[in-house]
Formats: structure tokens, sequence, C-alpha cells
């Protein structure tokens, strides 16, 4: 089967049940069971699960595009999370609950900002090498403060033990990295698309906006960001699941420099109706600057690429063969 045959419906079902009016109702509170209900009847959610054990068993390349299309319509689900959730539940013969996982990865003080917490029912939380899948509830998770919003600060003081197994070699981490990066590849290229749209309807003295040479320029490298941060996602995405180190720190650190120049230019080119609530722009770079800091921005990522660089004896050239294109 094309992969173009797994997208497509993938596309029209989430254009059905994640227009933006829903995605705002979402974000105010609504209940998103509906929504999720079509999504989990779908059967894309065990896309990653092996078929041995029930499920598709696609490429991580071919999950890389399904999550571009959740950030091209800011779906507001753990749709992304739940997916490598499952496969990893699945490959470690552990039951899989129903209802959306979030994912997380403890910190020193076990208190982490969990991405779409505020909608899971569940969440798989890294500690100490071990994956725990605990209830949300358990986490005692506190909205951010951040207008629309769905993440949640989580805290654990302690994780059940009995069903816990072992993490990736590479952490859970770089597994959320690559789809945070296809998040952001996606909702670029909704944005270089409104933004276009918008140059060419808005008239200022007589003509559209767009032929204005400083707009022209600066969507003519919005779009470069656009498109670096898709060929980054797709390169995190292209060897086998879980990614490998080197490929989850390039997409997202690509991915993560990308957003914030691609969410400013969106803006300037809209100037104020841009940052209004009933403006959709607001949905996108909201959620891009959030998945930018997400798993780790730029600056996490640059360092652990760096420390895998200045670990190997090889030169650059070979290093990168190594690491990012062997497979």
């Amino acid at each position: 089967m094309d992969a173009a045959d797994l997208i497509e419906p993938f596309a029209r079902m989430l254009d059905t049940i994640a227009a933006p009016a829903a995605v705002r109702a979402v974000e105010r509170g609504g209940s998103a069971d509906a929504m999720w209900a079509e999504v989990a009847a779908s059967g894309f959610l065990d896309a990653l699960v092996g078929e041995d054990a029930g499920g598709a068993g696609l490429p991580l390349a071919v999950a890389n595009a399904l999550w571009q299309e959740l950030g091209r319509r800011a779906v507001p689900l753990a749709v992304g999370e739940t997916m490598i959730a499952r496969a990893l539940l699945a490959a470690a013969g552990r039951p899989i609950p129903d209802g959306p996982v979030a994912l997380a990865v403890a910190g020193q003080d076990r208190r982490t900002v969990v991405p779409f917490g505020r909608v899971a029912h569940h969440v798989l939380v890294e500690s100490e090498g071990r994956l725990h899948l605990v209830a949300a509830a358990s986490g005692d998770p506190e909205a951010t403060g951040v207008t629309g919003d769905l993440s949640a600060v989580m805290r654990w003081d302690a994780l059940p033990g009995a069903d816990a197994f072992a993490a990736p070699e590479d952490g859970l981490r770089a597994l959320a990295a690559v789809l945070r990066a296809a998040l952001i590849a996606g909702a670029a290229d909704r944005l270089v698309e409104m933004t276009a749209a918008y140059a060419n309807e808005r008239i200022q003295f007589g003509k559209p906006i767009g032929r204005q040479q400083a707009l022209q320029q600066t969507m003519a490298v919005m779009a470069e960001d656009a498109v670096a941060a898709r060929i980054a996602s797709q390169l995190g995405s292209a060897g086998a699941f879980p990614p490998a180190l080197a490929a989850a720190a390039t997409a997202k650190s690509v991915a993560s420099k990308a957003a914030a120049r691609i969410a400013a230019s969106a803006h300037a080119v809209h100037g104020a109706i841009g940052i209004s609530e009933e403006h959709d722009l607001q949905l996108f770079t909201r959620r891009l600057h959030a998945w930018r800091l997400a798993d780790g921005s730029e600056s996490y990522w640059n360092r652990r690429l760096g420390t895998l660089r200045l670990g190997s004896d090889a030169g650059s050239v070979d290093f990168t063969r190594a690491e990012l294109f062997s497979a």
C-alpha cells in the first residue's frame, strides 16, 4: 500500500473532526471525547504497533507524515504520543489502555510539563531508564497558565514499579523529539499557506501587500525555514523505530530553531489581526512556540548532538554519514 493511501483518509478524518472551531472548544475546556472516539475507531493509533501484535507495523517515516497532518490542523489531542506509547507497550508485552496517552520524562524533582497533559487519560513516564504507565490524575495536573495551552504541569513523588519496563536505548525524549519536529513541520507548512493567502488578499494603497518586495523577502525566508523543518523532520524519522539519537537531535534542533522565526514572520505579515483570538493564525503560532520548547529546545539538542560528535574519532563527513544516513 502506498503511503498516500493512508495519509489521505487520515487527513480527511482530521478535517472533519478538528476544524478550528472544534480545536477552540477543546482549548476552552470542552470535551474531546467525541473527537477522540473518531480517531480511535479509525485504527491509526496502532500505526506503529507491530503486525505480530495486531498493529499496522508502519515505518516511522509514514508515521511522520501522519504526525505532520496533525500539526497542519492543530489537533488538540495526544494522537502521536498515543501511537508511540501503544507501540512501546505492545513491544514490551504490556496491556494497552484505552484513551489518549501523553509522554513525560520525569525531572530530578519529579516535576515536568507534559504536552497534552490536560486531555490525556494516561501518561507514559520515563524515570531512571524505566517506563511507567500511570493515570494522568496521579500526577496532580495543573494548568500552565498559558492561554489555550493543553499541557499540564505534573509531579510524581513515587512511580509504581511492578509493571515498569526498560525505556528505549536513547530514552523516551528522542521519540518525543521526532514527533515534535513533525508537528512543527506540519504547522509550519500550514502557516506558509495562510500567510501567502493573506498577503494576496490584503489590499493596501491599492494593491495586495504581497506585491511589496519587503514582504516577499519575509515570506521567502519563511518558506525556506518551513522546508528546512520538514526535511529535518523526515530525516529524523527515516530510520527504524525508535530513532537514532543523532537523527532525533538533528530533527528537533532544526525544527525548533525554525519554529520561532516562522511564527514571527507569519505575525509580521498578518499584523494586528494575527494576534486576535478570532483569527486562526494564533492557533498555530502558539503551538510552534510550545513545541519548540517541549522535549528540549534547539539548545538542548545541539548540546546532545555536539557531545556525540566530540565523542567520535571520525571526521565530520564520516560522522554525519554514519549517524544520520546509515539507515
